[in-house]
Parts: C-alpha cells; sequence; structure tokens
C-alpha cells in the first residue's frame, strides 16, 4: 500500500535526489525518498537494539556481586604484575 505525502527538501537535497535518478541508481525521486526512509528506520532498530542490550548488561551486573574499591585496586595491581612479568619487565 503507498500513501501519498509532500515534504518539503532543501534545494541541495533535490539536486542530490534528481542526480541519483539521472544517473539511474534509482527509478524515482519517491524511489530515493523510500530508500531514504528505510534507512533511517534500519539505523533506528540498530540503535533501539543497541540501546536494549547495554540495558540487559547493565541489569544483569547490578545483580551481581560488587567488589569493594579496595578489593577491585588488588585485583588491577595483581593484573598489572602479572602483565608486567608476562613482558619482562
Amino acid at each position: 500500500m503507498s500513501v501519498k505525502a509532500s515534504v518539503s527538501i532543501s534545494d541541495q537535497q533535490d539536486a542530490f535526489a534528481r542526480k541519483l535518478v539521472e544517473d539511474g541508481r534509482y527509478a524515482s525521486l519517491s524511489a530515493v525518498v523510500q530508500r531514504g526512509i528505510e534507512l533511517l528506520r534500519e539505523e533506528t532498530e540498530l540503535k533501539d537494539a543497541e540501546r536494549a542490550a547495554l540495558r540487559q548488561l547493565v541489569e544483569d551486573r547490578m545483580k551481581g556481586e560488587f567488589l569493594t574499591m579496595e578489593e577491585s585496586d588488588r585485583q588491577i595491581a595483581a593484573m598489572i604484575e602479572a602483565n608486567r612479568k608476562a613482558y619482562g619487565l
């Protein structure tokens, strides 16, 4: 199903879209606009999925055990020391 809509675009956007049609990359100005909207939809869905995954990761981590600052510092110092030894420093 198609819906007719009226949109305003800048002169630069119009020239670019018309050039895409002239070059044969798209069949019409409508096809250019439809592709642009599809790209925005895909980008939005990807960002939404990334945000949801990050939110889930934070929630999962918050349910886990927390380290004290002292224990965290000790573990970091141990990792640094292990890396120094591994590289012969």
